[in-house]
């Protein structure tokens, strides 16, 4: 078996620290850099001062709080650079482009996962762009989702929104439950069989907003535009924030006005891509 290549992780925040810590588990040779000194170094790593000790490394890692603090560090002294720092695909494509300019060679990747999940197979790690993994193994799964550099990116904040637009509708369920009463714990296994029931029909969902035929036999847009409305003054009778139902009120009624009336729930997204 052949010398693991020395690696640098830029960023020692929470997540900075656990791929360092699952990098040296895997047998690497680790180098550690933070803007602050405050951050406590990971068991068995080197801390430096200097990026420029860091950049000394066959490989090195950024996981950084955001891309207007990682591009001023970048250099072509960096031989490979595995990018973990999370922004938008067109911040992923310009360093790509940046690396390609310089000689280094480079992956941009996004962690779906949380700290302490790194190094397991619950990690998953997409990566776009260069389909050499380097050092993405020692994290989880590494799974390629394109040759575009800004593809992972553009996974992450996708499936992230559907995170917090779901974690949203939860909190808002739970408020509007517990005003009648109703504790979490009584709600919440029903919440997630409903869940469980929505996403058995997003492929299906998915499959007529690329052929957009919205017709529909089922459920009609003026049904849930609606039933928004009742929604949103159900919570606001209550006294709680209206923010999220109105919000989807508002679009669902747009599609509405837009002739969609009696077309599918998945007309909405004609109005979202204007």
């Amino acid at each position: 078996m052949g010398i693991k290549k020395t690696v640098s992780v830029l960023g020692l925040g929470l997540m900075g620290s656990a791929l360092a810590k699952a990098l040296v588990e895997e047998g690497y040779e680790v180098t550690v850099w933070n803007r602050s000194e405050g951050k406590p170094t990971p068991a068995n790593t080197k801390r430096v001062k200097t990026t420029a000790e860091a950049f000394k490394s066959d490989v090195v890692v950024t996981c950084l709080s955001t891309y207007d603090v990682q591009q001023p560090l970048l250099t072509n002294e960096i031989k490979t650079l595995v990018n973990l720092t999370s922004g938008t695909p067109e911040q992923a494509r310009a360093t790509a482009q940046w690396a390609k300019t310089n000689g280094v060679e480079y992956v941009d990747g996004v962690i779906m996962a949380v700290p302490q999940q790194i190094g397991t197979e619950s990690a998953r790690i997409l990566f776009s762009g260069n389909e050499n993994h380097y050092v993405l193994d020692a994290f989880g799964e590494p799974v390629h989702v394109g040759e575009d550099a800004g593809l992972a990116a553009s996974y992450d904040l996708a499936l992230l929104g559907i995170m917090w637009a779901t974690f949203g509708g939860y909190l808002q369920a739970v408020a509007l439950m517990g005003t009648y009463g109703i504790a979490p714990a009584l709600f919440t296994p029903m919440a997630a069989g409903w869940l469980n029931e929505l996403g058995a029909m997003l492929p299906e969902m998915g499959a007529v907003t690329q052929s957009r035929n919205y017709e529909t036999d089922v459920s009609a847009l003026d049904i849930n535009v609606s039933g928004l409305r009742l929604l949103t003054e159900a919570n606001s009778e209550q006294g709680l924030d209206t923010t999220i139902p109105q919000a989807l009120h508002d679009l669902f009624e747009r599609a509405q006005r837009s002739g969609h009336g009696a077309h599918s729930i998945a007309s909405v997204i004609e109005e979202i891509r204007k």
